[in-house]
């Protein structure tokens, strides 16, 4: 690999942002921060006289926090409650409580109705008030590299689950296959997969199905983790 090549990489990496539990310890999933980011913003769009600013989604607790059923990617955040923090800009046709109330109710609703992110706090911080109301901005959707399937197994199983629109490979590869020492003399053989899921799905309900069919894809009843990178 080229310098200019894994310069390009790394860059990309980083803009995946943090990679969020996904649902609860047992689920194996989770989702870089970026995906669910663009869940939430599409979300507040459907508000008038609001502008959302900056939006960062991590841990409410680092020590509240449980072990993973599977081995997580590179980095992840550990299971655990979420908080989200939010700037916002907003007219002054609503009370600005009011206003507040809507865009922590939108806020929390996407990310647990519509992806399964177990948000417990919504911190907000009002920046500016509007005169008038805000232009749409346009959305940062994320578009990691895309892998085709191939003769994978895997991959075939993981694309063969409703919801899923594609393979990702924002981590190096979409099928990540290696053997991990376990508790017996045998190794055990651990798939890491990484997927876009259409948004109109949940994306937790897709990446469980995602770890169902994987699993039955390989003899051994392997662990699987499944890495969301794009939800739409």
């Amino acid at each position: 690999m080229t310098a200019d090549r894994w310069a390009g990489r790394v860059r990309h990496q980083l803009g995946l942002g943090r990679l969020l539990p996904l649902g609860g310890a047992h689920d194996g999933a989770w989702i870089a921060e970026q995906a669910a980011e663009a869940v939430l913003r599409r979300a507040v769009r459907e508000l008038s006289g609001v502008r959302l600013d900056g939006l960062r989604i991590a841990l409410a607790d680092p020590e509240d926090v449980h072990d993973p059923a599977v081995p997580p990617p590179p980095s992840a955040l550990p299971p655990g409650p979420l908080r989200v923090t939010a700037e916002f800009a907003a007219t002054a046709d609503e009370p600005l409580p009011a206003t507040a109330a809507l865009l922590r109710a939108a806020l929390a609703t996407a990310a647990t109705e519509r992806l399964g992110l177990t948000v417990t706090e919504v911190d907000l911080r009002v920046t500016s008030l509007l005169d008038e109301e805000p232009e749409a901005a346009p959305l940062r959707q994320p578009e990691p590299a895309s892998a085709g399937a191939g003769d994978d197994p895997v991959a075939g199983a993981a694309l063969s689950v409703p919801g899923v629109i594609g393979l990702t490979a924002a981590l190096g590869r979409a099928v990540q296959v290696e053997e991990r020492q376990g508790g017996t003399a045998l190794p055990r053989r651990h798939v890491r997969v990484e997927v876009a899921v259409d948004a109109e799905r949940r994306a937790v309900e897709v990446a469980r199905a995602v770890r169902r069919e994987v699993g039955k894809a390989l003899p051994g009843r392997p662990t699987v983790a499944v890495l969301v990178t794009v939800v739409g």
